[in-house]
């Protein structure tokens, strides 16, 4: 895992040209770690726009999501969804090739990061999930087995599609 003060980080990039920004914003991440209010709080909104924008990921997407999971696995108590939807799409969108290839020196962090997110599903499993949550964890484990394009429909999963599939028109 690329450590926060690794100068690295203005090498890589992000949706908006050099990352070194990131380590500020999951610095702010790990102080405030809980559920989202909205989707424009902050540092997620920032997260997710720079890592994972318009489903294209970048460099700093891959060195970011071994932190996000190291930060959710942490915490005591409920976390926000995102700590699992945003690892769960950077992988989707890597896997769809959205993205460059994960760096060499970036590469086992990465994987580690993607493999620990079923222990962090653990250590959360306790919480109480919304529906939300429940996609986002399911995507979650997705793609840490591997599998991708599951991953991607769970994503992608809504409450409209819910009812056509159950045949449910609450």
């Amino acid at each position: 895992m690329l450590p926060l003060e690794d100068a690295r980080w203005s090498d890589l990039t992000h949706a908006y040209g050099p990352a070194s920004d990131v380590p500020d914003l999951l610095r702010r991440l790990s102080r405030s770690p809980g559920p989202n209010t909205s989707y424009e709080d902050e540092p997620w909104l920032s997260l997710w726009s720079s890592l994972c924008h318009q489903d294209d990921v970048y460099t700093a997407s891959y060195a970011a999501l071994p932190h996000i999971v190291r930060i959710a696995s942490a915490t005591p108590g409920p976390v926000a969804f995102d700590f699992f939807l945003l690892p769960a799409a950077i992988e989707v969108s890597r896997s769809t090739g959205r993205g460059p290839a994960v760096p060499a020196f970036l590469a086992e962090g990465y994987h580690k990061g993607l493999a620990s997110m079923m222990d962090c599903v653990s250590i959360h499993g306790a919480d109480d999930w919304d529906e939300a949550m429940v996609r986002s964890v399911a995507a979650a484990e997705a793609v840490a087995k591997g599998h991708p394009r599951l991953a991607e429909a769970l994503i992608n999963l809504d409450d409209d599609w819910i009812a056509r599939i159950i045949g449910d028109d609450r």
